[in-house]
């Protein structure tokens, strides 16, 4: 990617990164994934490779239906769908505003509305997390983030 000066670098996250969820484990590794991305971007940004963070909302995988106790799968079927993610990383992999991006933690949520993305079922997704912290990672991203011309 650095000597073709194009690409971009996805690293898969989550709300984990602010917010408690599963583990002490889980939620740190989820912070260093958001960090890691905002760092690369920096070392990256003369280079036009692009480095962000992507949040899905909740994923229903199988391995997620298969042995989430019951309150917990009700959440995730809700969620979505394993595909959706790659149709967010396909929407920014063609944008031609993607350096704009690089640094930051992006979501789900935001990409479909920002990039008019559904889901299979023909949903967009929603988290109440995401919307609870708007503020939260607004100010993340203005501080991580290279600063782009």
């Amino acid at each position: 990617m650095v000597p073709k000066k194009k690409g971009l670098i996805v690293t898969i996250s989550s709300s984990g990164g602010i917010s408690h969820f599963f583990s002490v484990a889980y939620c740190v590794g989820k912070t260093a994934c958001d960090r890691m991305a905002a760092d690369m971007a920096h070392n990256l940004a003369d280079s036009n490779v692009c480095s962000i963070s992507l949040w899905p909302g909740a994923v229903k995988t199988e391995l997620i239906m298969q042995v989430a106790p019951d309150a917990m799968r009700k959440h995730f079927e809700a969620g979505e769908t394993i595909e959706f993610s790659g149709k967010c990383v396909v929407a920014l992999a063609t944008d031609p505003k993607l350096m704009e991006k690089t640094g930051h933690i992006l979501n789900t949520m935001d990409l479909a509305k920002e990039y008019n993305l559904f889901d299979e079922d023909g949903s967009q997704p929603h988290s109440e997390l995401i919307t609870k912290h708007r503020k939260y990672l607004d100010a993340t991203n203005k501080v991580r983030a290279p600063q782009t011309h």
